[in-house]
């Protein structure tokens, strides 16, 4: 009889972990449960293009329905797994039914962490984490006048790229002195907030949001300060809450996040875990480091790849390079590695002109790089990075040195260049 894979979670690592299983060789019955009505669709574009309007909805789907059907995935839409039985192998579904499994893949993802303060359920509040949201979200911003955006992550700073570019005013909140403060080192934090104020947009750092008033149709958000700002529309991005409960219930070890090991694994040998609701021990970590998530696109794309192959009994740990990449107005934002404990840092390129990168180190060692509009800085990066090249703070700052030499390995040429 053949095996049965049950994905819970229909997005980037759900999808992903589907079609590796198949191009590895998994000839078993494929089943991909999604509680959310519409295909598996790119999230990134929510906060950016489609909320623009430049980005239309038709293209938002990760993979067509031919995919589907050619790769034999039993794609089930709007249908949510309860529970996990691991005794009889069994998953409980919100209807009542039960599907036995092999091998179960929770790819479970984050749902957004809601505002805790009186008017948080206000009407006028939005967030912005699915499709749903991003619809009555962009419907809302044709009429606004007024904009206060609640938080100064990435998802906060794009919404209010977004929103200005439509002409709206707005206000960003920050309750941390700086912006990216979790994210992001203080130069590009600086960056980020001379950018926006540039093209309009204020902020009050260093903030809490107490409440939330609502007079006539006039929303009016109040700081700890005793300052009030007047709005018509709010959007809330405080971050996410790892989607643990299905894990925790059946007795999987969850510690921030759904634990599992280099392969994907959890406590459980018939079940992995991959993408923003797993929690591991990066290769990159630190001695003696903590568990930690990494809410991206391309740790959830590689992560199932991982797991995917755990699940057809290979051991492929994963030590992928994190990246990731912010768009807002003319400028992107693309990350590689991680800066956590840099001591140093060297900048290339222009600063004036918006096109450089920050090359972060800890010690000797290059462990990040920052690129704005510097596209093929973040490829070698990616490259310098995954091959542990050695390269110096003083090296990268002379625009003589050649980068791409050294990531392809010839180290003779590229220092032979200065």
């Amino acid at each position: 009889m053949k095996r049965t894979l049950v994905i819970v979670g229909a997005s980037y690592a759900g999808v992903q972990l589907a079609a590796s299983a198949r191009e590895l060789g998994f000839d078993g019955r494929i089943v991909l449960l999604g509680d959310e009505p519409d295909a598996p669709y790119q999230r990134p574009p929510l906060s950016k293009g489609f909320l623009t309007g430049s980005v239309a909805e038709a293209r938002l789907p990760l993979r067509s329905q031919v995919f589907f059907d050619e790769e034999k995935i039993e794609w089930m839409p709007s249908t949510r797994a309860i529970r996990i039985d691991r005794e009889r192998r069994e998953i409980g579904l919100h209807d009542g039914s039960r599907i036995a499994y092999d091998h179960v893949a929770l790819t479970t993802g984050a749902r957004v962490r809601k505002l805790d303060c009186p008017g948080a359920a206000l009407d006028a509040v939005h967030y912005l984490r699915d499709l749903r949201d991003a619809r009555r979200l962009a419907q809302t911003a044709c009429t606004a006048r007024r904009a206060v955006v609640i938080g100064g992550g990435y998802i906060g700073l794009e919404a209010a790229a977004s929103l200005r570019q439509q002409g709206v005013d707005v206000t960003v909140v920050e309750t941390e002195p700086r912006l990216l403060a979790r994210v992001a080192s203080p130069w590009i934090s600086d960056f980020m907030l001379r950018a926006h104020v540039e093209r309009g947009v204020a902020f009050e750092c260093g903030r809490k949001v107490v409440a939330l008033h609502d007079a006539y149709g006039i929303v009016s958000v109040e700081l700890d300060n005793g300052t009030r700002l007047l709005c018509d529309l709010v959007v809330v991005g405080i971050g996410v809450i790892p989607n643990t409960e299905l894990a925790a219930d059946c007795g999987l070890h969850v510690q921030g996040g759904i634990t599992v090991d280099a392969c994907a694994r959890t406590s459980d040998p018939r079940i992995v875990a991959a993408g923003d609701c797993a929690s591991f021990v990066p290769h990159w970590a630190l001695p003696d480091a903590r568990a930690c998530r990494i809410e991206s696109v391309q740790n959830a794309n590689d992560m199932a790849k991982t797991a995917a192959a755990s699940i057809l009994g290979r051991s492929e740990p994963y030590r992928a390079v994190p990246w990731f990449w912010s768009d807002q107005y003319d400028l992107k934002l693309q990350m590689a590695g991680v800066n956590t404990g840099f001591n140093d840092y060297a900048v290339r390129g222009s600063v004036e002109e918006r096109k450089c990168s920050l090359f972060y180190f800890r010690g000797k060692t290059l462990i990040a790089v920052d690129s704005i509009n510097r596209p093929q800085d973040h490829m070698l990066a990616r490259k310098l990075l995954a091959s542990g090249a050695h390269v110096l703070a003083d090296e990268v700052r002379d625009p003589a040195f050649d980068l791409k030499s050294l990531a392809s390995g010839d180290m003779h040429a590229a220092r032979g260049a200065v």
